[in-house]
């Protein structure tokens, strides 16, 4: 019986450390389900669009790899928030991690959308940070 304390007291004290780590971040994980739902819905509308037969075991796999993924670049930006953000003084710099990867997704929702809507724009939001003049969308230069 004494065993089962001490697991039950273990495994509470390493989850209110993970608990600890995450709370910052929670928001930045609701955003990422978010950003894949919308991705999924998205692409499978692009999908149908082109005619591709649409497996939903594939999507599902590909939708959980995608949340798996987006929790390791959480926390690679938080360990760089403790490791150089803090000592630093830069507290941005686990949204500005997030952000490039974000960016990502972001880009991926707006185009899978224009696709299934029949339209040849291409979003990319990170011109946006390196134009002046801020185009963002541009025709689709594809060779069909």
């Amino acid at each position: 019986m004494q065993e089962r304390n001490v697991l039950q007291e273990v495994f509470t004290a390493t989850l209110t450390l993970f608990t600890d780590l995450l709370e910052p971040v929670k928001w930045f994980i609701l955003a990422a389900v978010c950003l894949i739902v919308a991705d999924l819905k998205f692409g499978i509308e692009a999908a149908r669009k082109r005619g591709e037969k649409i497996r939903a075991s594939r999507a599902t796999r590909r939708s959980v790899n995608k949340l798996v993924d987006y929790i390791c670049w959480i926390l690679v930006a938080m360990s760089f928030g403790k490791v150089f953000g803090e000592p630093f003084g830069l507290p941005i710099l686990p949204a500005l991690v997030l952000l490039v990867v974000y960016g990502c997704e972001i880009n991926s929702c707006f185009n899978n959308y224009f696709e299934a809507r029949g339209s040849k724009l291409r979003i990319n939001i990170f011109k946006l940070f390196k134009n002046k003049s801020g185009d963002v969308i541009e025709p689709e230069n594809r060779d069909e």
